[in-house]
């Protein structure tokens, strides 16, 4: 079973995108996200997780998403339908994706 983790190290890779969204839209950006996970995005190679999160606010969602490797975050990149996806997205969203290194954890 895939999990989210969160560890300093080169594997998992993590891509956080985050939205910026009126938040009349902000619920429909998540369904969209929701719908193309599980159609799309988590039958991709080298998927691991998606985590959605959405601001009290409702003017931002972040879509937290990781993967085994950095080819697999460029493959599924690639992908026509993950670009299509992409584009439905910004329709409703500016959106900012990077791929992100977790250089240190803290816990109490």
């Amino acid at each position: 079973m895939s999990e989210t983790v969160i560890r300093v190290g080169g594997a998992p890779v993590t891509l956080i995108n985050v939205f910026d969204v009126d938040a009349s839209k902000q619920q429909e950006l998540i369904d969209l996200l929701n719908e193309g996970t599980e159609k799309v995005i988590k039958n991709r190679p080298g998927f691991v997780s998606v985590n959605i999160l959405a601001s009290v606010d409702g003017t931002r969602v972040v879509n937290f998403a990781q993967w085994r490797s950095q080819d697999d975050v460029k493959a599924t990149m690639a992908d026509p339908e993950v670009q299509s996806l992409g584009k439905r997205t910004a329709e409703l969203a500016k959106p900012a994706p990077h791929v992100y290194s977790v250089v240190s954890i803290h816990h109490a």
